[in-house]
């Protein structure tokens, strides 16, 4: 399975856009700025968008997604979310305020957008891909996921402030299976110097992401690859992460429009 980092930054700047990952060719995990990087064939064949959480830099793109491909599209996008994150959509995006509410354009029947709730623990097949839906903690309610390739799992945390013990439980459940994790994705969104920052914020720094690697069970060579870094710290962060792992573990820069194989 190819995974496409349309999108890994905690905000814009040139070159940067927020987060949004295509597996395969139809199905968005988060639909941050990076959306911008498919041309509107690729935003056509999407079928399926995951979100993580309710905020914008997660959830920008995808009303503009619907502007220019849902009237192409012969079925509505499934925008799978927790409950809540649906809730903020209505309330705060497809409210014709913000937004049209594309639910019920261009008629409730057959609109360009259906929402689609789920829970920690869902197991779906979507675009015939595998997919659990982890336990997350974050400012607001939010989860990660797993994605089966044909490699091993994808695993991305979603954002987060140190996640709870389930997740690190499943986590190392999944890399004792066969092909384990081929790639672990972790925010990163603020450098130690900014500790107090990402304390309020409810992110991670690379001294509490250290900690809560400290949960995995020893996995020699399972890829890291750090996101949501702000651009103007990402040097200073993967300098901090990388002093602090020691070498037990391969962490990485995760880098927009790189594609992972896994």
């Amino acid at each position: 399975m190819k995974v496409r980092i349309l999108g890994c930054s905690g905000t814009i700047a040139k070159g940067c856009h927020t987060t949004s990952f295509l597996l395969g060719e139809r199905l968005l995990v988060d639909a941050g700025t990076g959306v911008g990087q498919l041309t509107l064939e690729e935003m056509q064949r999407v079928e399926h968008v995951f979100l993580t959480h309710s905020h914008l830099d997660h959830i920008a793109a995808l009303p503009l997604l619907l502007d220019a491909v849902g009237a192409r599209r012969s079925q509505a996008l499934q925008v799978h979310a927790l409950p809540a994150t649906l809730a903020a959509l209505r309330a705060h995006v497809f409210n014709d305020l913000i937004w049209p509410d594309f639910t019920r354009i261009p008629t409730p029947q057959s609109p360009f957008v259906q929402l689609q709730p789920l829970g920690v623990g869902d197991v779906f097949v979507a675009a015939g891909t595998l997919l659990e839906v982890l336990p997350a903690r974050h400012s607001v309610p939010a989860v990660g996921y797993a994605a089966r390739g044909g490699k091993g799992w994808w695993v991305y945390s979603g954002d987060t402030e140190g996640q709870e013990p389930a997740f690190w439980r499943r986590v190392n459940a999944l890399h004792g299976e066969r092909g384990g994790v081929a790639a672990l994705c972790m925010e990163t969104a603020f450098s130690n110097t900014e500790a107090e920052l990402a304390r309020k914020s409810r992110h991670l720094s690379p001294e509490t992401l250290a900690r809560e690697l400290a949960a995995l069970v020893p996995h020699a060579g399972m890829p890291i690859y750090i996101t949501h870094t702000k651009p103007r710290e990402n040097h200073l962060i993967m300098r901090e992460v990388q002093a602090l792992e020691h070498g037990r573990l391969r962490v990485m820069d995760l880098q927009a429009v790189q594609v992972l194989q896994v």
